[in-house]
């Protein structure tokens, strides 16, 4: 079951049902299935304080995705800052909705399996996040 939720921001402007179908669709391009994967929408400072007490980490991101898959069945609770999402669809240049289902969908393909830090893995994943955006 795919769920979203909000801590301290108003819920995003998505298609709940649509939004779903394509994540069960992403996922299953990737070999998986969906098990219990939750949305939390909050802001820059709900994200800080995950990121600082779960990933000892002192800065500001887009999304916090924790992983709770085992074998071909994704789950997870995944915190997208909306507050963050905005300034980088800004910064970007791209529509704020745009950046959103991108935020979305990167949580996804984490719990795929696929990597953004190492050497060559942001190329990896910015392809991944375009092939599923086209998706959409």
């Amino acid at each position: 079951m795919i769920s979203y939720q909000t801590e301290g921001t108003k819920m995003p402007d998505i298609k709940k049902r649509d939004t779903s179908a394509w994540i069960k669709k992403v996922a299953q391009s990737h070999g998986k299935k969906c098990g219990d994967i939750a949305y939390i929408f909050c802001d820059d400072e709900k994200i800080l304080e995950v990121n600082k007490e779960y990933l000892q980490h002192d800065y500001y991101t887009d999304i916090i995705t924790f992983d709770y898959s085992e074998g071909d069945t994704i789950s997870g609770d995944l915190f997208i800052s909306l507050d963050t999402v905005r300034s980088n669809s800004e910064q970007l240049g791209v529509e704020y909705e745009q950046e959103l289902h991108r935020v979305i969908i990167h949580g996804i393909l984490h719990l795929c399996g696929i990597n953004d830090k190492g050497e060559g893995e942001r190329e990896i994943m910015e392809a991944a996040e375009n092939s599923a955006l086209a998706m959409r």
